[in-house]
């Protein structure tokens, strides 16, 4: 009885609850905003012209810097992921992160991948981006994955 009481007492401080609706189950605020990503196949034939305005533009344009590492002519399928974030006016903020890499055969290859990217968002920073574009993504995260298909380039 004190159960059934209890439960009573519980359910009728439920929103919803004097109506015979259900609570509505809350959901936690996510931790960080979703990510932003794009995926570009490299080597670029050609820079993008014009600051970049959209999403689409923007990362072909982060991509255009990156060059094959010397020693890797020969793998196919390359594949890396950074991830970092921009300013306003297309300035890095802190240190872009390697989150993922695949097709290289050894450690050595999968470092020389890793800073020749790395390098690469340095020298293609600051992007050049519109106002809006640059209010859009200000701040969020940017994950940029680069695949290198190989021979057949």
């Amino acid at each position: 009885m004190r159960t059934a009481l209890a439960l009573l007492v519980i359910g009728t401080g439920l929103p919803g609850a004097a109506s015979g609706q259900s609570a509505e189950i809350l959901q936690p605020p996510l931790a960080l905003p979703e990510t932003l990503q794009g995926t570009v196949r490299v080597p670029l034939g050609q820079a993008p012209s014009g600051p970049a305005d959209t999403l689409a533009s923007l990362f072909p344009a982060l991509a255009a810097c990156w060059t094959l590492p010397p020693g890797l002519d020969g793998l196919k399928d390359l594949q890396i992921t950074a991830r970092f974030a921009l300013r306003l006016d297309g300035t890095l903020i802190g240190t872009p992160r390697i989150t993922f890499t695949a097709g290289t055969p050894d450690a050595a290859a999968r470092l020389g991948l890793e800073r020749a990217t790395l390098t690469s968002i340095r020298h293609c920073t600051p992007a050049r981006i519109t106002p809006a574009l640059g209010r859009a993504i200000a701040g969020r995260p940017l994950a940029l994955r680069l695949i290198d298909r190989g021979p057949e380039r």
